[in-house]
Parts: structure tokens; sequence; C-alpha cells
């Protein structure tokens, strides 16, 4: 195999060896959400519905009594959004792929691919004339492309909130509205957690201040001057922690039992939490974008995670539907099955008015569990809403439910059943008003339901072909079904774990009445004489009331155990109580649904990572946007330069850059992932230690990072850049939790300058800034295990920066563009980095291609080669070629044979002339 030359690798005698991800199977699951996923012609006459798993547009001639199939048509990788510009072209949002492809609707094929920031979310049309806006949720921007000219430079809109996805437009088209999905409920954190030593020297600990509050208590009650549930006398003395306030309607920044820490928070006092005075956590819900002049305007306070938006076809009013969180609650008795609540938020922006309202009100919330039958009427994870022309009835997706519901302008239920059910994971949904259906997009099951509005009934499931692996069509239900997992039918596991992410906020789930658990069994310190006792900390018993603990991201984290963030949980299986005492269940999952679970887990993958270069090299000069100079050089709150990550590893890599000349980084947050190892030091080498009975690791624990939880696992660093957003050097910040496990420290550039790191300048803080903010885990060094501060790591499943990547021709005549695009990719696939397919638009349809090596591309017929010459030579207007980066070991799935059955898809087909249309069954129910 021949390497491509770059800074990652391991050093060893001089020479770069890359370290590889875990192998992949010819399908790689991101879980990557749908935004706007379906999508009905003016008249009604044609479907066009994203098939994510596959990487196509599916296409329904819907002009019948039933929907009946006309093709599949191949575009980028994990497409979550789909908009009809006309009746004859769509554009579909590729999320992993960064592009848009465009697709002629008569001849069922990508014309045009426009390239767009990271992870592209939703496309709308509006203005005069008519632009489209694509938001793009990692880069929170909006892109304005013109439509007559796609290939021009598009404008670039800066959003000032986290992850803009799902976009509307007003009635007149002079505004575009941008839900927010992370835009977070004014709940942020006060450090208390500090072990009192020089390891954080960041946050202070407000909550111990003799000036807040309580006098310095901590933790401080919950219930007036007691604790509620009451403490267990057999306990010992609660540890000190953070502790999370909430900014209410007046601005006042209030803890749970309804005490006032403004005085800290952003008053005279503000300085004993570190923060600026008049520090402000923006609550941006809505960015509100004038198609005339391209200004932002913001909608507030309406949720957590603002999931799906529409306009009211007559008032022009907005309807986001969502969820929203009551993470300031303290104590899992307290939040059992009442943690969050589905809503939706009514905005007039006439009048300057907005109201939130709970679209399962029949719940009450008085009591953890009720009755299944009520339980079914609710209604979870909202991903998709539609108004019907006159304003008299919207319909809401639930994809944890499996159902939607009918609500009225007031937002209240009015449908004449309590629900409509429908197909596992409805998310996107039109209405065919003049023919009284409703069309359903489920993406669980891959299928389209079609629901009739005079019975509220579901009338028909047409399925459509599904690639994925069994273990994701039979676990995914037990992450995000919402019925069936808790007490109230609201909920699950994927409210917090959003998309098998996090919902960015911090929760204490402790126990006052709890009991301690025994830190036994554990990799304890590695066995790294450093980390252990007598020298480090002794390893405490987990005390029931643990503080604050930011949600963590559930990709790739089986393997990866033991989990939470103080390794209090030996494997997935010991999180089975959680579905009674944390979700109000009457039972657990089994023992068999519970490994259902951990095998739909271990299929997730982390995307591409966005800070990466195009060959999955460290970046070398990466804009640092949003990050400051803390104070500890100068120039506090100024920006920090641009950071280059290849000197950022050298600096993680060096010994005794840690701790006063101590450690490493990689001592601890080992290579390529950042997780302690799964190792323990034996004899002056590492040995691997057993896996555990149900197959579970023994990744490290540490007793000395700094907080008073003295036995935490070392966390992986893979999602760092996931978290940015919150600062303290501003007055301003649009996230209220940052890093370290109770998200204290609000930004990378805050952790790296504590003097615990001895950095020498603010260049060496933002190179070290730049490598975390790159921190993908393949192709980073693995340690030999042959010293014993330099401990080997775990193997990573992740994603090469170049995944998804695309590039369309419509000329034989290659551009230089185009020969340089080719140049960069044909040597990785070479390598064996990635895989490399084409489609070829043919009048009936698409011819597809996989690269082998040596300029050979393998067609979808049996023994039929083609060199890149000849491939290109074919491009025009009407035979357009688009070429995809793939992830490797998936081409000839997406290249040439879809269903891999070891038969080509041209032969299939018949003739070789294009890909066969896997037929789909239309049931009437």
């Amino acid at each position: 195999m021949t390497l491509l030359p770059s800074p990652r690798g391991l050093l060893a005698a001089g020479a770069l060896v890359a370290t590889p991800a875990l192998a992949q199977d010819s399908f790689v699951n991101w879980e990557t959400p749908h935004v706007s996923p379906l999508a009905l012609s003016r008249d009604g006459s044609l479907l066009a519905a994203v098939n994510t798993a596959d990487a196509r547009l599916e296409i329904w001639n819907a002009s019948g009594e039933a929907l009946v199939h006309r093709g599949s048509v191949p575009v980028g990788i994990d497409p979550v959004s789909v908009r009809l510009r006309s009746d004859t072209e769509a554009w579909v949002v590729n999320h992993v792929s960064d592009s848009i492809s465009i697709v002629d609707l008569r001849r069922g094929h990508v014309v045009a691919t426009l390239q767009t920031d990271d992870e592209p979310c939703d496309v709308v049309f509006a203005g005069e004339p008519q632009r489209a806006y694509v938001s793009c949720s990692q880069a929170n921007t909006v892109l304005v492309f013109d439509p007559a000219s796609p290939g021009a430079a598009p404008e670039r809109i800066e959003i000032g909130a986290e992850d803009p996805r799902a976009m509307a437009v007003s009635p007149d088209g002079t505004e575009v509205y941008v839900a927010i999905f992370e835009s977070g409920n004014g709940s942020t954190i006060l450090g208390g957690g500090k072990k009192g030593n020089d390891i954080l020297d960041f946050p202070p600990n407000a909550v111990n201040k003799a000036a807040g509050p309580y006098g310095g208590v901590n933790p401080p009650p919950n219930a007036g001057e007691d604790f509620d549930p009451p403490l267990n006398p057999a306990n010992p003395t609660p540890l000190k922690v953070g502790l999370i306030v909430k900014k209410d309607a007046e601005g006042a920044w209030r803890d749970d039992n309804g005490t006032d820490w403004t005085e800290l928070v952003s008053g005279p006092l503000s300085d004993l939490s570190g923060r600026p005075v008049g520090w402000d956590l923006v609550d941006r819900d809505v960015a509100v974008i004038d198609t005339a002049d391209l200004g932002v305007s913001y909608v507030e306070g309406l949720m957590n995670l603002n999931m799906a938006i529409a306009t009211h076809p007559v008032s022009g009013a907005l309807t986001v539907v969502g969820t929203d969180a009551t993470n300031e609650i303290r104590f899992e008795p307290k939040l059992n099955g009442r943690f969050l609540q589905v809503v939706a938020g009514l905005v007039d922006l006439e009048q300057g008015t907005s109201e939130v309202v709970d679209l399962n009100p029949h719940l009450g919330y008085g009591k953890p569990t009720i009755r299944q039958e009520e339980r079914d009427r609710a209604l979870g994870d909202p991903r998709g809403v539609v108004w019907n022309p006159t304003g008299t009835r919207a319909y809401v997706t639930g994809m944890g439910s499996n159902n939607l519901v009918v609500i009225d302008a007031r937002g209240d239920r009015a449908g004449t059943t309590p629900t409509i059910e429908v197909g596992e994971g409805p998310t996107g949904i039109a209405l065919d008003a003049a023919r009284g259906r409703l069309y359903v997009l489920n993406k669980f099951d891959a299928s389209i339901s079609t629901v009739s509005t005079a019975t509220e009934r579901e009338v028909a499931r047409t399925p459509f072909f599904d690639p994925s692996p069994e273990a994701v069509k039979v676990g995914r239900k037990h992450l995000y079904g919402t019925h069936e997992n808790s007490g109230l039918g609201q909920i699950s596991c994927a409210s917090c774990h959003v998309d098998a992410r996090m919902d960015r906020l911090a929760w204490d789930l402790g126990d006052p009445a709890g009991e301690m658990k025994a830190v036994d069994e554990q990799n304890k310190g590695a066995g790294i004489n450093l980390l252990s006792p007598p020298i480090a900390k002794p390893f405490e018993d987990w005390h029931p009331m643990k503080g604050p603990m930011l949600t963590q991201t559930m990709q790739d984290i089986i393997g990866k155990e033991p989990h939470h963030w103080r390794g209090d949980r030996d494997g997935l299986e010991e999180f089975a109580p959680a579905f009674e005492g944390l979700q109000g269940d009457d039972e657990t999952l089994t023992e068999e649904e519970m490994q259902e679970f951990e095998d739909f887990l271990a299929t997730i993958y982390f995307p591409p990572n966005p800070n990466r270069d195009f060959d999955n090299s460290l970046p070398t000069d990466l804009a640092l946007d949003g990050h400051y100079r803390t104070g500890r050089f100068g120039g506090a709150g100024e920006p920090l330069p641009n950071g280059d990550a290849t000197n950022g590893l050298e600096l993680y890599q060096l010994p005794n850059k840690l701790d006063r000349g101590v450690f490493s980084c990689t001592t601890c947050h080992t290579l390529p992932i950042g997780i302690g190892t799964d190792n323990r030091w034996q004899s002056g080498t590492y040995e691997p230690l057993e896996a555990g009975p149900k197959g579970e690791r023994h990744h490290a624990l540490v007793s000395e990072d700094g907080s008073t939880n003295l036995s935490i696992k070392v966390a992986q660093l893979r999602n760092l850049h996931e978290r940015t957003g919150f600062n303290m050097t501003q007055t301003e910040s649009r996230a209220g939790f940052g890093y370290l496990h109770d998200g204290s420290i609000p930004s990378l550039e805050r952790f790296v300058a504590l003097t615990a790191f001895d950095v020498e300048n603010d260049q060496e803080v933002a190179d070290l800034v730049a490598f975390l903010l790159s921190f993908a885990g393949s192709d980073l060094p693995l340690a030999p295990g042959t010293k014993q501060l330099e401990p080997p790591g775990t193997l990573s499943q992740d994603t090469h920066a170049a995944v998804g990547a695309q590039l369309t021709m419509n000329s034989p005549a290659v551009t230089e563009g185009e020969s340089q695009w080719l140049a960069q990719v044909v040597p990785m696939a070479d390598a064996g980095a990635v895989g490399l397919i084409a489609k070829r638009a043919v009048p009936k349809g698409t011819r597809g291609y996989v690269y082998r090596s040596d300029d050979t591309w393998q067609s979808d017929v049996a023994g039929e080669t083609v060199t890149t010459a000849q491939l290109m030579a074919g491009a025009r207007g009407g035979r357009e070629l688009t070429f995809t980066v793939v992830p490797a070991g998936t081409e000839d799935r997406m290249g040439i044979d879809r269903d891999a059955d070891g038969i080509l898809d041209g032969d299939e087909a018949g003739a070789g002339s294009l890909e066969r249309p896997l037929r789909t069954a239309v049931s009437t129910r």
C-alpha cells in the first residue's frame, strides 16, 4: 500500500506508519437525521423522497389511487432534504457529501452538483429574483445560490447561533426562516467542583463562594432548606460540585430552588464565576432572513431543540416544533419520566409575540408512569410539520412515537382520532389537499405512508429499498421508541442523545437518597505509577450525588467501555435500569433487547471531521473563528491566531509537557481517539486486558483530573468541534456548556491555557486548539506500548475527510479544477484510504462505475472496464458524469451492486443500460 505524505502516523525509527480505522463493512451508518425529506409537486402528481441509507432520491407517480415508483436517482451521500424548484427540477441536500444535487425529474438523473459548507441540512427558494437558500448546520451559515447560475459562488450569511437546520419561507417570499436545532434553553453552569489544587485554575468555584446566595454551601438544597429526595445518612458527605442555573423570563439566573444567582452570573460579582459583567447567553431559536438585503434577526425563547418549522398559509405566523428540556432540575428521581416536553412554538412576527404550547397536554406530568393506552396518545421526537391550505389544521410527525397528531392554529389537539398511526420513524410529511391525502416518510422502516385526511387513518404503506444492515433495522427502536420505552410515552434515550449524538446540555442525575457504588474491577490508573496510589490520589467509590454531567455522544461507544463520564457503568447492559429509573417505564429492556440495542450502536461511525484537510491530514493554517486569547499571555478576549494542527500534535505528544513536566497529553488521552488505554502496564510493557463477561472493555480511569470526582474515565476526544459556542471572555455566548465532564470549562483555548499545561505563548495555544478541533481518530499515531507514559490507544470508527466529496462533469473537455480534483482523489483510492465511484446519466437512467486501480474502472456490467479518459470522454449535457468519494469497502454496493447480491446492477437490468429500479409493493390497509 502506498501512503500519501502526511504529518500523521506513528514515528518509529523515522518511518511514517498510518494508523488504520476499524474495518468497515459495505455499509457505514452515521445515523444522519432527516430535515425536510419529502416533497410533493404543486399539482400533486409527483412525490419525491430522500433515501438516506441508499444515497438516492426516490420518485413516485402520485396521480393515481396508489403510488407508482418511477425510479431511483443516485445523489450524494446521506441526503436529508429535497425541495422541488419546479415540477421538473429537484434540489437534494446531501449532509455527508456537503453538496446539493440538482436533479432533472424528467430524465431521472443529476445534472449539476453544488458544493456547500459543512453539513448542509435544508434548502428553500425565495425572493425576487428567486434565490436558493441552503442551511449549513456545522458551519452555522446559510448559503445563497442563484438558480439561474448555480455554478457561481454563493453569498454566505453568518448565523449567530448553533446548528441552523430546518427552513421555511413567508407566504409572500420576502423572508426565509431557519430553525436553530441546538438553540439551548437558557441554562448554564456555575463552577463548584474544582478540587482546590492547581491542576485546574479555571473556572472559579462560584458555588462555594461565601458571597453566593447560600454562603458557600455546596451542594445547596433543592427544596427550601432541605433535599428532595432526603440525603441518605449512610453516605459520606456529598461532593462539592457545579450547579446548573437558568435564565427566567425576567432575566434572572435561578437554580431549581428558585434562588437568584444573577450577581455571580452577569452582575457585579460575575468575576466569581469567571464571567465578565454583563455576560449573557443568547437563546436564538429562529433566524429570520430578509431576502431583499440578507439582513438577519432572531426569534428567541422557544425551546431547546427546534426540529421542524412551517409558516401558517394565511397569517404567515411561524410554527416550530421540537422539545424542551428541564435540565435545571436536579436529581434523577425528580426528573423520572418528566425531564422533557414535546412542544410547539407559535410566533406572530407581525405582532412580535410568541407562545409555547405542550403538544401532549393530556400527560399532566404529575407522575412518571401512566397506563399504556395514555402513553400511546403521546407524540415523541417531532420531526415534521405541515399546514393545510386554509390554516385550520396542521399535522406533526413523531419520529419516536411512530404517529402523527393534528393541531389547530392555537396548537391544541384537533384530530378526530387521538393519533394517526403510521410506519416506524416518521419524519417528512407532505399534504395533497386536493386529493385529501397526507404522505409521510417513515425513515426507520423505509416506507411512505398514505393517510386519508378525511378518516385520519393510514390507507396504504409503500416500502422502498433499504440497504441498512439487520442490526440497524432491529436495534434502532431501542434508542428512539417513546411509547415502548417511557412511562408517559413522550421520551426515549434519543431525547437527550439526539440522533445518537447529544443535546448540548448538562444534567445532574444524582440521587441524594442513593447508595455508594464501589470502584471494583476497573482499570484504575492503567498500572502507571504516576497515576496510581500512593503517588496519585486514592480512587474513591462513586457517590450518588455526582453533580452535573454533559450528555455524551453514542457514536462509536461499543468497545469503548466503561461508560459514563465516571466509568461507573461496566457496559451498555448496566443502563437497562434507566428505562425505569429515568424514563419512567414499568419494565426494563430484556437481555436480548439490550443486545439488539448494543448491536445497533456498534454500527455508528463519526462523520468526516470538517477541520481536516481533504486528504485527511491535519491542517497547518486553521482559522480559529470564535476562539479568543484567555489572558494568560495578555490580550484577553482578542482573537486567537490561526493554528497549526501538526505542531499541535507534536505538543500533544511531547513528554513532560503537562502538569509541570510530569506527563504528556497522550499518557491519559491516548491516540488515536483520546480515550484512556485498554491495557495495563505490567513487567515493563503494556498488556491488553481481557474483555468482561458481556464483551465489555476496560479503558482507564484516573483519580486526579482536578475535580472532586476522584474516579473518572478518560474521555475520547473525537467530537470536540461539536461543543464550541460557550465563552467567558466575551459578553455574549451561544452555548451554556463547554468542556470537562460538567461543561464548566467554556472553551478549548481556556482548557489548554490552564497553568497545568506548559504552553509558552498563544500560538502554542492556537496550535493545540487546531489539533483538538481536528481530532478525528484514524491516521493519528498509535503508540507501541513499550514506554510507560505512552500507552497504546484504541482504534476508531470514523470517516476519512474526503468521503462524500463530489464532482459533476457535463463536458468531455476537462477543466483545470476537475483535473486537480481527480489528481487528489485517485491516489487516495489507490492507497485504499477511500473508495471512488462514478454515475453516468444515460437516456433510461444511470450507469454505475467503481474505480479499481491503475486507471481501471469496473462498470455495472460484468467483464466491462473502462479507463478514466474513456469515462470522462462521454460527459456532456444530458449525459452528466458524477464522481463521489465513498468509504473504503462500500464502493461496490454504492457504485455497481446496489443490493450487494453479487450480480451487478447493469446485468440485473438486462441490457446494462440502467440500474435496476427496485420495485416497491403497495399495501392497502
